[in-house]
């Protein structure tokens, strides 16, 4: 036999394993800014602390203790951990692995095996020492590609996290707002009782001057009791406001006292981008970790495809074997051996290749999700968009209608001072002033919301160039 019949051997081998990888593709293709009809030339600003440009230090205050100490956002950032050891894990497997083991049995010969009388049929010490070295040569890449998918995985993880901070900085930024709007309600609401108690006392004046009813007496009443009524439901909403908030950083009963009334410039809401940005794809967490989620499976496939291939290593060991602990470190007992181990699957009843069309169709499948996400994003950011405009144009209709009934009130003011007017009609058009002022807050409070579903839907200023700390302090720096 010639030396060169061993290598034959198993280029045979190695041409048989890679002849029965299924031909089998992706059927689905990612989308592109170009293919969902993003303007290249429209770009869109949005500062990583975004929630600054509202003016309000408790806000910012509020939204750097969530980011610290919201439970969800903690396990998030867990998981980035636990995938950042994954990668390590996948590492090990491309490099050497050396091992030591010892033991010293007690054990009996039988006359009848390899060892004849009298050391058959003898009790020894049979001590053994030895180190080991398995190292996979790793020649068609099946553990640099499950690294690979370790490292996707791992990014994709990464980018889960800072979606979680975007869907937690945004929530908190909503509730606050949701906090500001009852508490003007309940400024609005008091303009209410008090006026409509104005009201009842005249009407209670009418009554005993024989001017009014008692019809008259019980709708003043009842206009008294819904004022109240409206009080008391925003002091409510007030009240389970805060208990969100306080959820959202991660207090409870303890931080109620501590949140006090907002500052939000209700009558000067934030800039904010009013266009749809081509790099749309590139700036929101979620649609990364999409992407990221597609590379893991094409790794996956590539695992899935190396099983078809022999899997060769070197292996060695070297110690000492003896009968007697004495025997132990004499000359005589020391072992050694290297050599190649070769495993090349031949039957395995279609596994690998059902693992193979399976990874393929993971393939599809993480592209069909995000082709998913992106359609979905980007009609989130053009309704978005659209609110934005549309709440602004509705707030400025309202703000015109609560000026005029400013004005009529003044001048049914000075009616009444002249004498030309009466005080019910001073009374009527200040109850539909302080009507159209409560929606005048609605309005307002409504053009923030939008303004942060906008930031929301763009991204929130996230830059993956640049990510958090918090996020990805425990990433390994050389994965």
């Amino acid at each position: 036999m010639t030396r060169s019949a061993p290598f034959a051997a198993l280029a045979a081998l190695l041409l048989a394993g890679c002849a029965s990888v299924p031909h089998v593709s992706p059927q689905l293709t990612q989308a592109t800014p170009t293919t969902i009809g993003l303007d290249a030339a429209a770009r869109a600003q949005v500062s990583d602390t975004w929630w600054t440009a509202f003016g309000d230090p408790q806000l910012d205050r509020l939204i750097a203790m969530g980011v610290a100490g919201n439970p969800d956002l903690a396990g998030a950032l867990a998981r980035v951990r636990a995938a950042q050891a994954t990668i390590g894990a996948r590492r090990a497997d491309t490099l050497p692995q050396i091992a030591a083991s010892a033991k010293a049995p007690r054990q009996r010969y039988p006359e009848n095996y390899i060892l004849p009388p009298p050391l058959g049929g003898s009790t020894f010490w049979v001590p053994q020492i030895e180190a080991t070295l398995d190292w996979d040569l790793d020649l068609f890449g099946r553990n640099k590609a499950a690294l690979a998918q370790a490292r996707s995985n791992a990014a994709a993880t990464a980018l889960d996290a800072e979606a979680a901070r975007l869907t937690l900085t945004t929530a908190i930024a909503q509730t606050y707002v949701g906090l500001a709007h009852a508490e003007r309600q309940i400024a609005v609401a008091d303009g209410f009782v008090q006026t409509r108690g104005q009201a009842l006392s005249l009407v209670e004046t009418r009554v005993k001057s024989q001017l009014a009813n008692n019809i008259d007496l019980q709708q003043a009443q009842t206009l008294l009791a819904e004022a109240q009524q409206a009080k008391t439901r925003a002091v409510e909403q007030r009240d389970t406001i805060v208990h969100a908030l306080a959820a959202l950083v991660g207090r409870g009963p303890d931080f109620y006292g501590q949140i006090t009334a907002p500052t939000l410039a209700f009558d000067s809401p934030p800039v904010v981008p009013d266009v749809l940005p081509a790099d749309l794809l590139g700036r929101r967490p979620d649609l990364l970790a999409g992407q990221a989620r597609i590379d893991a499976a094409m790794a996956g496939r590539q695992i899935a495809k190396a099983e078809f291939l022999p899997n060769i290593s070197i292996q060695a060991l070297a110690g000492t074997l003896a009968l007697g602990l004495g025997n132990a470190f004499k000359p005589g007992s020391t072992e050694f051996g290297v050599g190649p181990a070769i495993h090349l699957p031949i039957f395995e009843g279609g596994r690998l290749k059902a693992n193979y069309i399976g990874a393929t169709a993971g393939i599809d499948e993480a592209i069909a999700s995000y082709d998913g996400a992106v359609v979905k994003s980007v009609r989130d950011a053009a309704d978005a968009i659209t609110h934005v405009g549309a709440a602004d144009r509705d707030l400025a209709d309202q703000a015109r209608i609560v000026g005029g009934l400013r004005e009529t009130v003044r001048l049914n003011q000075v009616r009444l001072d002249t004498g030309l007017g009466s005080k019910l009609d001073t009374i009527d058009s200040g109850f539909r002033l302080l009507e159209a002022e409560q929606a005048l807050v609605t309005l307002q409070a409504q053009a923030f919301t939008r303004r942060i579903q906008l930031i929301a839907a763009l991204g929130g200023g996230f830059d993956p160039n640049a990510p958090r700390v918090a996020a990805t302090s425990a990433v390994d720096p050389q994965s």
